[in-house]
C-alpha cells in the first residue's frame, strides 16, 4: 500500500477541486480578477482541509502563463513546474523543522531580489505556529513592508499560537471541516474512477472517522482498499481501522442498561481478545453514547451528526436510557478517559469505568438499603464517604486545637498555670488538649551531658547555615521545620537542636525527615552523625542543672511579671494587665 496514494492522485489542482471551502475560493478568485491580491495570507483550520493545497493553487493562479487567472490552466510549463515543486521562486517551508531565526533571516535577505522564472515570488510557510519568538520577530518587518513582487502564505492548525502582530498583517481565511455528505460524494467518485467496490455505509463510516479532514478520509480509504483488495465493506472498514462493530456496541449498551456487570466484563474480554486497545474502546464507547444522546435530543439532525454509528439505527436503543443517565454515562467515561492516560493498566481502568457506570444507575441505587454505607445523599456523595469526611474533619479540628494551645503556651513563655489564674483558662483551648509541650525521648541525664558539652561546640554549631542549605536542597518542607529550631550542642556523633514549637519538632522527628537531616549532618561533619531534638524548655532546664544556677526565663516575650500570690481570679491588677496587653503577653510567675 502506498500511503496517501489516493490523496496525492486526487489532491486539488484547481480552486474548483477545493471541497467544502467555497467561501474561501470565491474570495480569492475575486481578488485575482480585480487585481487586489494581498501581500500576506493566513490559512488556518483543521488538518487535511486543503490549506497547503489552496496555497499552491494560488501560487499557480498568479503565475500562470495565461494569467493571472482565477483558475490555473495546469498545462503551461509554469503550472506544471509549480505542481512538481521545481520552481525556485515558489518556496514551501515546513516551519516544524525550519523554525529558527536563521531560516527566516535567509528569507528576509532573498525577498529583495526579483523573481527569475515567474511573476511573483511565493513563500508558503506550513505549520507557521512552530516558529520561535525570534523567528517571528525577524519575519515581522518583512510582512509589514514586503516588496511588490513577493507574496507570503502562512498555514497553521493552531492560529491562537501566532503573535497578534503577525495575524494583523495578514488576510486571514479559516478553513472549515468538510461536511460528511461532500466527503462521501467525493470518495464515491474516486471509487468509481479507481474501480473500487465500496459500500455506501463504509464510505460514511470513513467520513465520520476522518472528523472533517478530506486528506484523512482518502488516506483511510486507500488503506482499507489495499487491505481488502479493492473492495470496501462496512465490516472490513471497521476491522481495518481497529474499530468496533455497531453490534458489539449495542450488546455492551444493553448490558449497561440492565446493570449486568458479568456481561459487561465478558464484552470487554472479547474486545481485548480481538486485539483492541482499552483507551480506543473507551473513546469509541463514549462517542456511541453521545450518538444515543443525539438520537434523543436531535433526531432530525440526520446522519451528519453521527460519528461511530448511524443515529437512525439508535432510536430504539436510546429509548431504553433516560436523558440524565446518558449525560452521567458520558461524563463518567470522559473522566476515566483522562485518567487512563496515566494508568499502568488501562484495561483495568476500562473495566472499573464500566462497572461504575452499572453501579451508578438508578436501578442499582434503588435496590440497596437506604441506611447502607453505599447509599447516597442528595449531593451524590455516599453516606460512608460522608462519615469518613466528618471523622477526618473532627481529627483536623482536634489537631488544630492542639497546635493553637501549644502555640499559646510558647508565646506565653511556657509559664506554669494555677487553678484560678488566667493561664489555666487559656490552657483549655483546643478541645481539652494539653498546652504543655510533649517531652522528647531523651533522658534528663543525657540532656545534662549535652548541656555540659555546649561550651566546646562553638565551631561545630557555626556550621548551622551550611547544614540548613544542604537540607534545603534535599527538601523544602523539612527545611521550613528546622527554621523553628536552634542548634545548641554537638558531641562528636550527636547534633542537638532545640525547638520552640512542638509541631515542628515532631515533624522533624519523622523517619523520612530525620533521615534527610542526619544525611546532611554526616556529610558536613565527615562522619555518621545522629540528630537529637528537644524542646526549648527542656533545654533550659538541662542548662540550669548542668551549671547549678536557677532556671532561665522560659520566654523572651514576657512583658509583665506578676507575683503568684496575687494570681487569684478576679484580681484587679491581673485584669488590668490583660486588658492593656492581651492575655497572650501576660505571664503569671513566682517572684
Amino acid at each position: 500500500m502506498a500511503h496517501l496514494a489516493l490523496y496525492r492522485a486526487w489532491r486539488p489542482q484547481t480552486f474548483k477541486d477545493m471541497v467544502g471551502q467555497q467561501h474561501i475560493v470565491q474570495t480569492l478568485q475575486n481578488a485575482i480578477r480585480e487585481n487586489r491580491l494581498s501581500h500576506a495570507y493566513l490559512f488556518s483550520g483543521p488538518r487535511g482541509t486543503g490549506k497547503t493545497s489552496a496555497a499552491k493553487i494560488l501560487a499557480k493562479a498568479v503565475n500562470c502563463e495565461h494569467g493571472p487567472s482565477p483558475e490555473p490552466c495546469n498545462q503551461c510549463s509554469r503550472c506544471e513546474r509549480i505542481t512538481s515543486g521545481s520552481v525556485m521562486d515558489v518556496v514551501e517551508i515546513d516551519a516544524a523543522s525550519n523554525r529558527g531565526v536563521e531560516e527566516i533571516r535567509d528569507i528576509r535577505d532573498k525577498v529583495k531580489y526579483t523573481p527569475t522564472e515567474v511573476r511573483r515570488k511565493v513563500y508558503i510557510i506550513d505549520e507557521v505556529h512552530m516558529l520561535t519568538t525570534e523567528a517571528f520577530n525577524a519575519l515581522l518587518k518583512t510582512l509589514e513592508e514586503p516588496p511588490a513582487h513577493v507574496m507570503f502564505v502562512l498555514a497553521t492548525t493552531e492560529p491562537h499560537k501566532l503573535p497578534p502582530t503577525i495575524i494583523s498583517r495578514c488576510q486571514r481565511f479559516d478553513f472549515r471541516r468538510v461536511p460528511l455528505e461532500e466527503q462521501t460524494g467525493l470518495m464515491r467518485e474516486i471509487c468509481e474512477e479507481e474501480q473500487i467496490d465500496a459500500e455506501e455505509e463504509a464510505l460514511r463510516y470513513i467520513a465520520r472517522l476522518s472528523d472533517g479532514g478530506m486528506r484523512d478520509a482518502l488516506s483511510l480509504l486507500d488503506q482499507i482498499a489495499s487491505f481488502t483488495g479493492s473492495r470496501v465493506s462496512l465490516a472490513q472498514a471497521v476491522e481495518a481501522t481497529g474499530g468496533l462493530p455497531s453490534e458489539q456496541f449495542a450488546r455492551l449498551a444493553i448490558a449497561i442498561r440492565e446493570n449486568d456487570a458479568s456481561k459487561v466484563l465478558l464484552e470487554i474480554d472479547e474486545m481485548m481478545k480481538a486485539g483492541k486497545s482499552a483507551d480506543k474502546c473507551l473513546e469509541q464507547l463514549m462517542h456511541y453514547f453521545r450518538d444515543l444522546l443525539l438520537a434523543q435530543l436531535a433526531p432530525e439532525a440526520g446522519d451528519s451528526s453521527g460519528r461511530i454509528a448511524n443515529p437512525a439505527e439508535l432510536k430504539e436503543m436510546a429509548d431504553g436510557f433516560s436523558r440524565q443517565r446518558l449525560f452521567d454515562i458520558i461524563d463518567l467515561l470522559n473522566r476515566y478517559q483522562g485518567e487512563m492516560k496515566y494508568a499502568a493498566h488501562p484495561q483495568t481502568m476500562f473495566e472499573i469505568a464500566l462497572l461504575k457506570v452499572c453501579s451508578n444507575s438508578p436501578g442499582a441505587a434503588a435496590s440497596e438499603p437506604r441506611d447502607s454505607a453505599a447509599s447516597t445523599d442528595g449531593a451524590g456523595v455516599s453516606r460512608g464517604e460522608l462519615g469518613q469526611l466528618k471523622q477526618q474533619i473532627a481529627a483536623l479540628e482536634n489537631k488544630l486545637g492542639t497546635m493553637i494551645s501549644e502555640g499559646a503556651s510558647l508565646h506565653s513563655g511556657g509559664r506554669g498555670t494555677s487553678s484560678g489564674g488566667t493561664g489555666n483558662a487559656r490552657g483549655s483551648a483546643g478541645g481539652g488538649a494539653s498546652a504543655t509541650p510533649r517531652p522528647s525521648n531523651v533522658s534528663r541525664q543525657k540532656l545534662v551531658s549535652f548541656a555540659e558539652a555546649r561550651a566546646s561546640s562553638g565551631a561545630s554549631l557555626a556550621k548551622w547555615p551550611q547544614i540548613m542549605e544542604g537540607v534545603k536542597e534535599k527538601g523544602r518542607t523539612i527545611h521550613a521545620m528546622l527554621l523553628d529550631g536552634e542548634p545548641v550542642s554537638y558531641t562528636g556523633d550527636t547534633f542537638v537542636v532545640a525547638f520552640r514549637n512542638t509541631f515542628h519538632r515532631e515533624n522533624t522527628e519523622r523517619p523520612a525527615n530525620k533521615g534527610i537531616v542526619e544525611g546532611v549532618l554526616s556529610t558536613v561533619f565527615g562522619s555518621p552523625t545522629q540528630l537529637v531534638t528537644v524542646m526549648q524548655k527542656e533545654w533550659q532546664e538541662a542548662l540550669a542543672d548542668s551549671s547549678g544556677s536557677p532556671k532561665e526565663p522560659a520566654g523572651a516575650e514576657e512583658l509583665l511579671l506578676v507575683p503568684e500570690e496575687t494570681a487569684e481570679a478576679g484580681e484587679p491588677l491581673i485584669d488590668e494587665a490583660v486588658r492593656l496587653f492581651g492575655e497572650d503577653l501576660v505571664t503569671v510567675k513566682e517572684d
